[in-house]
């Protein structure tokens, strides 16, 4: 089952999120501090309490939390931060701003059941697209996020001083 985080997760999901932190400071060790998780738990609670930027977990029958997916709602109207100039189309977009399988639950297509409910949840709120980024070196997230159907937009590229 899927549904909308709730307080009483905020453990397991931060659980996760050291799971998904340790596999990126382990690629740029220059940039992630291992041993850290991406937010505490009072912004966890923040977040699960926004509905601009919902987190879906997938439980089991216990009601124990086996993955989860960080959203953000973005755009859908010109901000502050888009120019005057109308060069491009405002779109409403639901960004996954993180995407985590417990590592002892992986194969059992649950990040897949993840993402098509985030696209269904997308679409019924009029999203133009479903976007995510996924960092260099993370072969199995970028083999996974192809093999479900999704294809790079841009790339950013850095020059370390």
């Amino acid at each position: 089952m899927i549904r909308r985080a709730e307080e009483r997760d905020i453990p397991k999901v931060t659980k996760l999120l050291s799971e998904v932190l340790e596999i990126h400071a382990s690629i740029r060790p220059d940039i992630f501090v291992s041993g850290k998780t991406k937010y505490t738990s009072d912004e966890i609670k923040n977040i699960f309490s926004d509905d601009m930027r919902p987190v879906y977990v997938y439980v089991d029958e216990k009601d124990e939390v086996q993955g989860y997916a960080f959203c953000e709602i973005r755009g859908g109207k010109k901000n502050d931060s888009e120019s005057d100039s109308g060069f491009m189309l405002p779109h409403k977009i639901m960004y996954i701003d993180d995407l985590c399988v417990d590592q002892e639950c992986r194969g059992k297509q649950i990040g897949k059941k993840l993402f098509d409910f985030v696209k269904e949840e997308a679409k019924r709120i009029g999203c133009y697209e479903v976007t995510l980024c996924v960092w260099e070196g993370n072969n199995s997230a970028r083999k996974f996020y192809e093999k479900i159907g999704m294809k790079p937009k841009e790339t950013v590229m850095e020059y370390v001083l």
